[in-house]
């Protein structure tokens, strides 16, 4: 077990690696980062000052060694937007996004598995039929129009929430509903499938030989089987929650990192970009490794291929 998690540990520095090489090329390749930086309206004087100030006319190769160098130290810059180190910046919204897409999942994966198993276990029913329709519309529906119509109703119609802003639950209820319909809808699909696939084996036919209740059969033994399909899924909206989150938060101005991305890339911000970035990417393979060791502990075999 503790040499698979050393395996997986090592395969997500070598993403964060890879990325951050991409990262570091793309800035510095596709165009003069200086002129990115800054505004088409600035003198040639502005961009060559920056140019010195930020060491781009150093050669490549010095410059990549200076930016793994401050990579391995934490230091990816100050921002030129806000005047300050862009790493700590990209941290301190971090926590926000985090309690977003957590909330989210609280309130879409329980209900999900439920419905899922509910459609499983009376298939072609009317209650089959409802769950289908919902998880159709759930993974079909965009999320942008479905916050807007959320603020209409229940912020400006209704009254009950605030518009946007960040604060307590209240505030965090609609872009938390808005982005919990997708993964609603491709979870309750994907618990259906794999409990009717499940069902069908002659393991179940088996335990309920032996004389097991109906809920031992449905959630210890079909339901532990068809994890793993779950919580792929699972952690693949998840991780489409951290990095994807962006329209949301700025829809509800919910101050996550997301939408600090999108104000960086407004400012032309190449220092905070590169940070909300790798942050971002950190995250993402943090929440696979996590995913990978829970498929270790579901089904001993995973470890041993």
């Amino acid at each position: 077990m503790t040499r698979y998690i050393i395996k997986r540990i090592a395969h997500g520095l070598l993403l964060l690696a890879v990325l951050a090489v991409v990262v570091f090329f793309a800035t510095h390749l596709l165009g003069d980062p200086a002129s990115l930086m800054l505004r088409p309206e600035a003198t040639q004087e502005q961009r060559q000052a920056l140019r010195e100030d930020l060491g781009f006319n150093d050669p490549l190769p010095q410059q990549f060694a200076r930016f793994v160098g401050n990579l391995a130290r934490g230091d990816l810059g100050d921002s030129i937007w806000q005047g300050a180190p862009a790493l700590p910046i990209a941290l301190e919204r971090l926590p926000r996004t985090l309690y977003l897409a957590a909330v989210t999942m609280v309130l879409a994966v329980p209900l999900a598995i439920v419905l899922g198993i509910v459609s499983a276990l009376r298939p072609r029913s009317m209650a089959d039929r409802l769950v289908s329709v919902i998880s159709l519309i759930g993974a079909s529906v965009a999320d942008f129009w479905l916050a807007l119509m959320l603020i209409l109703l229940f912020a400006v119609q209704l009254r009950w929430l605030p518009t946007s802003g960040f604060g307590g639950l209240s505030f965090v209820i609609l872009p938390a509903l808005a982005l919990a319909v997708r993964p609603l809808g491709r979870i309750s699909q994907v618990v259906r499938s794999t409990m009717l696939e499940e069902s069908a084996k002659s393991y179940v036919t088996t335990a309920r030989a032996k004389g097991l209740a109906e809920p031992v059969v449905t959630y210890v033994h079909t339901l532990k089987n068809a994890a793993i399909p779950i919580l792929t899924l699972t952690g693949d909206e998840a991780a489409a929650l951290l990095n994807g989150a962006v329209v949301i938060e700025t829809v509800f101005g919910w101050p996550g990192i997301g939408i600090l991305l999108i104000q960086a890339i407004e400012k032309r911000d190449l220092p905070l970009i590169e940070a909300c970035v790798l942050v971002i990417a950190v995250m993402v393979i943090t929440l696979n490794l996590l995913i990978d060791v829970a498929y270790s502990l579901l089904d001993p075999r995973v470890r041993y291929r």
